[in-house]
């Protein structure tokens, strides 16, 4: 029997998002799933090492080549710069929060990898601009999966009301993604996490959720949840894979209703490619939550799993220290 690690729900969402994200970045962008079982069967599906000979000749996009297995996506890095800025300030500070992301993402800074639009635009904002003079808005017109990635942070040291935690929300996701669309999943994604800390079942949360998704994103949340089985390749093809959140985040709803467990949530998040990374933040936070609450604070993250994450020090760390 594979072992697990014991963490109470709140850590569990954190953890649970971080290494999801390092699990999936191997295959990340790489859209061919008859390609992903190939590999599959050759070398495994999780914590693989990123090489550009498994995207060749097949529908995708090789962004990693310098990262190695068990590092983390600019995703997870967005979720564990947001923990260590609320282990630093103990709540969240608007310009301190945009001084760390363009010093770490910026020029000469720490972070090595991919940047994505949002990402780059949010910098080009920041970048001529002392702190004083950095906008309360200051991310671009883009619905992509950055900016759901620090919600595992944000929700999981929540401890005011809901309209509270959407006010938040809607001004951490707007400081990378100024998009009504982008608010809208984050704030669907928020509320979802929420019920699960406060010990609902996955299926309540999902759907209790629902009215805060938007008028572009729960119809198709609704869709997606009633699909009645199994099937994240189908889902997938209906709703997309790509990184914007109207493709992934009903794809995240159909695996997290459908997955008995942590381990097969985030296995078949890889499995049907695309924008793996940017599901793998909220699909993994929700699964580690759900489980954690449910059954007793055993959050289901393989511990083999979790000892392959490069930065499990770093984050448990600061998940210590909320």
């Amino acid at each position: 029997m594979n072992s697990c690690i014991t963490l109470e729900p709140r850590v569990a969402a954190i953890l649970g998002a971080l290494v999801a994200d390092a699990a999936a970045l191997g295959l990340h962008w790489l859209y061919d799933a008859e390609r992903i079982a190939q590999i599959e069967k050759a070398k495994g599906l999780v914590f693989l090492q990123p090489d550009a000979d498994d995207y060749a000749g097949v529908s995708g996009y090789f962004a990693h080549g310098q990262k190695t297995a068990g590092d983390s996506s600019a995703y997870g890095e967005l979720c564990l710069l947001m923990l260590q800025h609320f282990t630093q300030h103990g709540q969240f500070d608007r310009v301190a929060y945009q001084t760390e992301y363009r010093s770490y993402f910026g020029p000469g800074g720490a972070y090595v990898g991919y940047v994505d639009s949002p990402t780059r635009q949010t910098l080009q904002t920041l970048l001529p601009l002392k702190p004083e003079e950095f906008p309360e808005i200051s991310g671009a017109d883009d619905d992509q999966f950055a900016a759901l990635a620090t919600l595992p942070v944000v929700v999981a040291t929540h401890s005011g009301s809901l309209p509270a935690l959407k006010a938040k929300i809607d001004q951490v996701v707007r400081l990378t993604n100024h998009n009504d669309t982008a608010v809208a999943a984050a704030q669907y994604a928020g509320c979802v996490l929420l019920d699960l800390l406060h010990g609902q079942s996955i299926r309540h949360a999902l759907n209790h959720a629902l009215p805060h998704a938007g008028e572009k994103l729960a119809p198709l949340l609704e869709e997606a949840l009633q699909i009645g089985t199994f099937d994240s390749k189908a889902a997938a093809k209906r709703f997309g894979s790509a990184c914007h959140v109207p493709e992934g985040m009903p794809v995240i709803a159909h695996i997290a209703r459908h997955a008995p467990d942590y381990r097969t949530a985030v296995e078949e998040n890889i499995r049907i490619g695309g924008d793996s990374c940017g599901r793998a933040i909220i699909l993994g936070a929700i699964m580690a939550a759900s489980t954690a609450q449910q059954n007793g604070s055993a959050a289901a993250i393989p511990l083999e799993w979790a000892a392959r994450y490069r930065k499990l020090l770093t984050a448990a760390s600061g998940c210590a220290r909320l």
